[in-house]
């Protein structure tokens, strides 16, 4: 239970980081950023986890390599929702 929580916070923060690097952030809640950061840290996972061997917040490795894996994986995420909704990924 206490893992999940963790999941749901760091989810948080890593959504947020994403938005303000994206500056979508006036556009998204809390709970959009905690979508955001783990449907990120999923698409991170996908991603760029095979090419640096490093897991990310989904699969339970709580480092700062999982953490910045999430993150660039929000960050994309969010680049792809603004190319889909703006036609840029600024």
């Amino acid at each position: 239970m206490i893992n999940f929580i963790v999941w749901l916070i760091l989810g948080g923060v890593i959504g947020w980081l994403a938005s303000l690097v994206m500056k979508t952030d006036g556009q998204q809640g809390m709970f959009l950023n905690v979508i955001v950061g783990v449907v990120g840290a999923a698409l991170g996972g996908w991603l760029i986890s095979p090419m640096v061997g490093v897991g990310t917040i989904n699969q339970d490795v709580f480092s700062i390599g999982s953490l910045l894996v999430s993150f660039v994986g929000a960050v994309i995420l969010l680049a792809l929702v603004n190319l889909f909704r703006r036609g840029t990924a600024r």
